[in-house]
């Protein structure tokens, strides 16, 4: 792992008077891959927009702590600057532009980025190079794309800008297991280029596999955090996340129907 990369320390969210997010505190070190698991409504998507500066657009507002990238506060920059500053997000849901062509979707990715016409090229190589149905299908209509099709294109526009922090928020949401496996592999050969990794997932055995860190969010608190092989082999995030029950448990279970087995409904 290299530099100090993106850090998170003590943010808090509200939208108006609900909180969100509460005193969250994370780290993503350069070149590595960081999961945030948690099921719905936990904050995971509004640590994203956090980070990113999106948060007046759904109505939301941090209202503490400090987000810095390589020891730079950015928490006060606009959307724009944080993209020129190294941080690109796929959003949930892919929101490719469906009218647009995936060549116009791939080009709108890199606005907003540095660097000009040699810089543009060289990312859309590496993108076609990753994503070579993109290359294929490049005139055509982002609507007419698969869900995995259009889940590369939303990857592949986030790449366009040369980020160096990926944010990915549930890339597994929706898809076919082989298309999730294909993401997956496609974001370990984008962190083995270089790329730093902020994945959001309720898909918590790909994120575990994927990662090297996680921290479990939990309506708007972290309250488990460690290695990502640690967490995968916690009892309490395997029963939660991963649906493994104990087993001494599920043995006692087991004895206890065979030796009260269930009363039978009384025929008259």
């Amino acid at each position: 792992m290299g530099g100090p990369g993106l850090a998170v320390q003590e943010l808090s969210v509200g939208y108006g008077p609900v909180r969100a997010l509460r005193q969250v505190s994370l780290d993503v070190p350069e070149g590595a891959v960081v999961t945030v698991l948690g099921g719905n409504g936990a904050g995971k998507t509004t640590l994203l927009r956090a980070i990113c500066r999106t948060l007046s657009f759904h109505g939301g507002a941090v209202t503490g702590g400090t987000v810095s990238l390589d020891g730079r506060r950015i928490d006060g920059v606009p959307p724009d600057r944080v993209v020129a500053a190294g941080i690109s997000q796929v959003p949930e849901g892919r929101q490719v532009f469906t009218r647009m062509t995936v060549a116009d979707n791939l080009r709108s990715g890199a606005l907003g980025a540095t660097g000009g016409r040699v810089e543009r090229a060289a990312a859309l190589r590496r993108v076609h190079e990753l994503f070579p149905v993109l290359a294929d299908r490049a005139q055509q209509r982002a609507g007419l794309l698969s869900g995995g099709e259009q889940q590369m294109l939303a990857v592949g526009r986030a790449l366009m800008a040369g980020p160096r922090m990926l944010l990915l928020d549930e890339p597994s949401l929706g898809l076919a297991p082989l298309m999730a496996e294909r993401i997956a592999a496609t974001i370990r050969e984008i962190s083995a280029q270089g790329t730093s990794i902020l994945l959001v997932e309720q898909n918590a055995a790909l994120a575990l596999r994927l990662a090297s860190r996680a921290y479990v969010l939990e309506v708007g608190e972290v309250t488990l955090s460690g290695p990502a092989a640690e967490l995968a082999a916690s009892d309490e995030v395997r029963r939660r996340y991963l649906g493994v029950v104990d087993e001494d448990a599920a043995a006692d279970a087991e004895r206890a129907r065979a030796s009260h087995p269930a009363l039978t409904r009384w025929k008259g």
